[in-house]
Parts: C-alpha cells; sequence; structure tokens
C-alpha cells in the first residue's frame, strides 16, 4: 500500500475541470515522478495531499486513512512558487518554518545548524532574506522543507534557479533522503532528473492520468525494438531474414555504428547470433530505449 492513495479525485475551478477522476498511489519509500505539461493538473493534486484546497469528490489516504491535517506535519512541501519573508533574517525564518511542522525550538536550532553546515552557508545565519541570490534562498528553502525529517517529501521543480553543481548537490540530498526511508514527490519538467532519480512515473495532461508504472517498464513499453550495434569490418552488415534489418549504417574508417530493427518474434540474443555468424568483430550491442523526453512528447501530442 502506498503512503498517499488518491482515489477518483475531481476538482474543478468553475467551468474548467482541474483533476478528473485521478487515481494514483505513490509508492513507499521511492522517487515517485509526477510529470504533465503545464495546466495539466499536477499542483492541484499537490495542493489537495496538502490539504491547501479540498475535492470536490473522491479521496485521499495517508497511512491507509483519510488524511488530515495532522498528517500534513508529516509531508515537507517545497511549492514552485518560492516563497520566504524578505525582511526577514535567514536563522530565524528558517526557526519559524521548522517550528511551524512541530519542532521545539531547541531541536530546530540543532537541526537546522547541521544542514547550514552541511550546504556551507553557515555565514547566511544573520543575513536577511533580500541579501540572498535566488539560487542560496532555494537552498534555504530546500532545508525548510526537510529539516523535520517528514516521512512524505512532495518537490515541485526542486532544480529551478540552481546552477549544474548546486543541482547536483540536491540530487544527492534526495537519493539519501529516499535512502533513510523518505517517500519523495517529484513534480518536474527535467527529464534527465527523471530518468536519473525516479523509480515510478506517472503522467497527467488535461486533468487525467494518461500513464503510471515504473520508468524502466514504460521506456521499454514505448521502445520499437531497436538495437545499436557497433562492429569493425569492412563489409557493412546486411539484413538478415526472421532476425533483424538494417536501418542505418555509419562507417568511420572501419568502425561501424548501424541501427538494426528486430524482426518481430526475434530477441537480443539470435540477433547476436546471427551478427556472429556474419564473422563481424562485435565491439557492442546494446538495446535503443527511448528517452523519457521522447515518451513525454509523444503521449502529450496524441493526447492533444
Amino acid at each position: 500500500m502506498g503512503i498517499i492513495q488518491c482515489r477518483e479525485v475531481c476538482k474543478s475551478f468553475g467551468e474548467k475541470v482541474a483533476l478528473d477522476h485521478v487515481s494514483l498511489d505513490f509508492p513507499r519509500g521511492k522517487i515517485f515522478g509526477l510529470l504533465g505539461p503545464n495546466g495539466a493538473g499536477k499542483t492541484t493534486l499537490i495542493r489537495i495531499i496538502n490539504r491547501i484546497t479540498i475535492p470536490n469528490s473522491g479521496s485521499v489516504l495517508f497511512d491507509g486513512h483519510p488524511i488530515t491535517q495532522s498528517d500534513v506535519a508529516r509531508i515537507g512541501y517545497l511549492p514552485e512558487e518560492r516563497g520566504l519573508y524578505r525582511k526577514m533574517l535567514v536563522g530565524d525564518q528558517a526557526m519559524y518554518l521548522a517550528q511551524l511542522k512541530g519542532m521545539s525550538a531547541k531541536d530546530a536550532a540543532a537541526e537546522l545548524k547541521k544542514w547550514f553546515v552541511k550546504f556551507g552557508i553557515q555565514s547566511w545565519w544573520s543575513k536577511k532574506v533580500e541579501e540572498l541570490s535566488k539560487g542560496m534562498a532555494q537552498k534555504v528553502q530546500f532545508i525548510t522543507t526537510v529539516v523535520h525529517k517528514p516521512s512524505l517529501l512532495i518537490l515541485d521543480e526542486p532544480f529551478s534557479g540552481f546552477d549544474p553543481v548546486n543541482a547536483q548537490l540536491i540530487r544527492e540530498e534526495i537519493l539519501s533522503l529516499k535512502e533513510q526511508g523518505a517517500t519523495i514527490v517529484l513534480s518536474t519538467h527535467n527529464m534527465e532528473s527523471v530518468e536519473e532519480l525516479c523509480d515510478d512515473i506517472a503522467l497527467i495532461n488535461k486533468s487525467r492520468l494518461v500513464i503510471t508504472g515504473g520508468v524502466d517498464e514504460i521506456r521499454h513499453k514505448y521502445g520499437n525494438n531497436n538495437v545499436e550495434l557497433v562492429y569493425t569490418d569492412s563489409i557493412p552488415v546486411t539484413s538478415v531474414p526472421g532476425a533483424f534489418r538494417v536501418l542505418s549504417d555509419t562507417d568511420d574508417a572501419g568502425r561501424h555504428t548501424a541501427v538494426l530493427a528486430l524482426e518481430s518474434g526475434a530477441d537480443n540474443t539470435a540477433a547476436l547470433r546471427s551478427l556472429l555468424e556474419q564473422g563481424l568483430a562485435v565491439n557492442s550491442f546494446k538495446e535503443l530505449v527511448p528517452r523519457m523526453n521522447d515518451i513525454f512528447i509523444k503521449l502529450v501530442t496524441e493526447e492533444e
């Protein structure tokens, strides 16, 4: 059973349907990618889970029971619309937000200091928020999202505004939090991050759930049974009826890179055997699996 279970969730704003009977489980202890184009309904679903707004119908369960306001204290939510009080001191702001999540002042101070040292920002404690760059402020907000050790983290575009070095720092912290047992929902348009971090994904488009499942499972499902062959030979590889067709073959001084389409019913083993029987010097042979970015575009375009 997932830590969050959404059952037939519907939400409308006037005549605008934001969510249309969405049923979805967030697996416990995994990183779950919540994907979709702008306006698809992702943020509305996140706000319903955080009880910022209430669905018109359907239900949300947390740990098997209808979610309550006290459950929200076990959630860490980093919204896409970042928001810190610009005139407050960074340390005062962090303490305030940590105590809103139920931490004592003593525990909040101790944990925040650890995080500030880890991120190398201890010198910011007595600065005003308005003195920080966008990336600096987002480090602070990330810390205040995770400091109370929530069992569920919902991160909306967590890499926005970060340079590559700090984006990698956040990625490493997300993976570390998963190892410590947190369930993480990652809402992002960054498909590289999805492939690198997510175990499972769901794609929402036009208020409806389009697909959900494991990242590897979905990538293989939308593959076209092609493989990439790298080989060394003076004679190009030829198609083998019943095994594969040669779609392309690029020769670079005798080192070839070819794309083969496996015939219906053929598998990688049979295709490789046929290649070796041709006497080719095979350097590499790998399945060509589509990127999540290509699958995202394909599914959303088909919906359009």
